[in-house]
């Protein structure tokens, strides 16, 4: 049997890289990172967690098997009070599509908003509900 020990990385595959930067970067407050051969990333705060960018026209390979811009559905947790995330999105002009509401999230109850990034993926980002 494997016992995995943590996520260490995802893959998005986007219509556009500097698009989805700056994006990922202004809203949500992640760096962007690059690494190997002019490839891009978004760290996740000061998390060993990235999410690596691969462009629609050329995904790195391997990838996965119908890779797509905009089939990906996220949930990120922030310690950053969800009144305050949404006057953040606000300001930038970011639709919330929902929320906030209630959710279960890995270790307990969550409470979320949602809204779409550059290519439509559905992004949830949410607070630990500690009960």
């Amino acid at each position: 049997m494997i016992t995995l020990q943590q996520l260490d990385h995802l893959v998005l595959t986007v219509s556009d890289i500097e698009a989805t930067c700056q994006f990922y970067s202004a809203a949500l407050g992640c760096e962007v990172i690059g690494f190997g051969q002019g490839r891009r990333a978004l760290r996740i705060s000061n998390s060993a967690q990235k999410i690596n960018l691969h462009p629609a026209a050329r995904p790195f390979q391997p990838a996965a098997q119908t890779p797509q811009p905009g089939s990906a559905d996220l949930c990120f947790l922030t310690q950053t009070p969800l009144s305050d995330a949404i006057a953040h999105l606000k300001s930038l002009d970011i639709p919330i599509l929902e929320g906030p509401v209630r959710r279960t999230g890995t270790l307990g109850p969550i409470l979320s908003v949602y809204i779409r990034d550059p290519d439509g993926n559905l992004i949830e980002i949410a607070n630990s509900l500690d009960l």
